[in-house]
């Protein structure tokens, strides 16, 4: 597995922006997808975003979020516009491998709140 380091987190008020940051770090395959999931307390864990080639986003997430990714630096981003309270999470970096391999970031939490 990889070692994933996030960062990025924090609190933002309603209507703001923040960046999320994971890059991958160790024994380096080849990265197939890097995604973002997110829970929020007494929920399940669910996509916001991932990046194959193909870009896909939740829809409650559409028109506001954007994933990239920098495959040179094995980093990807995740940038949150027009941020609403429902939007309070922990964000969790995720990487599956070309191996099969899925690798987990340890969490960065997100606040949305005035």
């Amino acid at each position: 597995q990889l070692q994933l380091v996030e960062s990025g987190g924090g609190l933002v008020q309603p209507g703001g922006s923040l960046r999320l940051s994971c890059a991958a770090a160790g024994t380096i395959l080849s990265i197939y997808r890097m995604g973002w999931y997110r829970q929020a307390p007494g929920k399940q864990r669910e996509l916001v975003a991932t990046s194959d080639g193909i870009t896909n986003y939740a829809d409650s997430v559409k028109g506001r979020f954007t994933i990239s990714r920098d495959n040179a630096k094995n980093t990807v981003y995740l940038q949150m516009n027009s941020q609403k309270p429902e939007d309070t999470a922990v964000y969790y970096c995720n990487v599956i491998s070309y191996s099969g391999s899925v690798s987990w970031g340890q969490g960065t939490q997100v606040t949305v709140s005035s």
